[in-house]
């Protein structure tokens, strides 16, 4: 149903894979960027090129496998530990809307399997804004667990903005399963 396509960046040595993904990355980033991003790094992330460069190895085009549509993406960063011996990650996605629903759900499972299986994580951190109802559906189904709010933690639209932390444990994860 979903297949994940690494994308490799490296300007400065002049090297790419999966490039032909990076124009359908940025509509969908700069469609949803408002859920993703505060004010602060509105500079930062507008060349997405950027954020894919400074997230390698860890940035991947979703596809519909049956016809290779582009799907969203998703990406890890943020990492707690140490050369391939990481204990946590914060993790980003974002789908089209013709994506949301089942698709996003199975995806949703299918990487995060990845994460614990192929990566060894044994914590999985997301941090959305509280009115991103539509993530947070999604983070419950896949047995996210609601461990905070950061009250007012940063600044949104030009307002101060509470940030909600959803964390997934791999022993949760795989007694769940």
């Amino acid at each position: 149903m979903c297949k994940f396509e690494q994308i490799i960046l490296n300007r400065s040595l002049g090297q790419g894979y999966n490039l032909q993904y990076v124009s359908d990355v940025e509509r969908c980033y700069k469609k949803y960027f408002k859920f993703l991003h505060d004010d602060f790094s509105k500079e930062y992330y507008s060349d997405i090129n950027l954020l894919i460069e400074q997230c390698f190895p860890y940035f991947w085009v979703i596809l519909d496998n049956t016809n290779n549509r582009f799907m969203g993406f998703v990406y890890l960063d943020n990492f707690t530990g140490y050369g391939k011996y990481f204990y946590s990650a914060e993790l980003t996605t974002c789908f089209e809307k013709y994506a949301w629903g089942s698709f996003t759900k199975y995806c949703a499972k299918i990487f995060l399997k990845k994460c614990f299986d192929y990566f060894g994580f044994y914590k999985i951190k997301i941090q959305i804004y509280p009115d991103n109802f539509r993530v947070k559906t999604l983070l419950k189904a896949c047995g996210f667990i609601y461990e905070s709010t950061l009250k007012q933690d940063t600044l949104r639209l030009g307002r101060p903005q509470d940030i909600e932390v959803y964390s997934l444990y791999r022993s949760y994860y795989y007694k769940t399963r």
